[in-house]
């Protein structure tokens, strides 16, 4: 049996899901995913505002992360972070409603790099982000040969 890679993507953003209780806590949702690929929103909620009065940049951070991971694991090998590093670029607030869309950029062996944009309902970037990834052992699901 044949699947296509944009089959594969779903079924290993929907593994991960299912597991992921730190994205779910948050209100995300997983909105796409493809090979390499993957967007992701959130609600800035009142429990993510920080003394400024804005949403905390960790969580900011932490949506990207995530459009990061579901992006790099589209493959079905174990991917996890290497290094990440983001760059804000304007204030999140309260009602927001942040997308992350991650886009691989480079993938050579067992590394990759992912780029992640985060922008508000308006189209205003908030922040970018860059993921570099690192494959490790193991599957998110059974490979065709291994279901059969």
């Amino acid at each position: 049996m044949t699947v296509t890679p944009d089959e594969l993507a779903r079924r290993c953003a929907e593994a991960m899901w299912r597991d992921d209780r730190a994205s779910q806590a948050l209100g995300m949702s997983l909105d796409a995913v493809g090979p390499g690929t993957a967007t992701l929103s959130m609600t800035v909620t009142e429990t993510m505002i920080n003394g400024h009065e804005i949403c905390h940049g960790g969580l900011i951070f932490t949506l990207a992360d995530s459009a990061f991971a579901f992006a790099c694991n589209a493959y079905n090998k174990v991917t996890v972070a290497q290094h990440c590093s983001v760059t804000f670029l304007a204030p999140a607030k309260l009602g927001d409603r942040l997308t992350a869309r991650a886009e691989e950029r480079a993938l050579n062996g067992r590394s990759g790099i992912y780029d992640i944009r985060v922008e508000n309902q308006d189209g205003k970037p908030i922040a970018e982000f860059r993921g570099h990834s690192r494959t490790i052992k193991g599957h998110l699901v059974p490979e065709p040969a291994e279901a059969e």
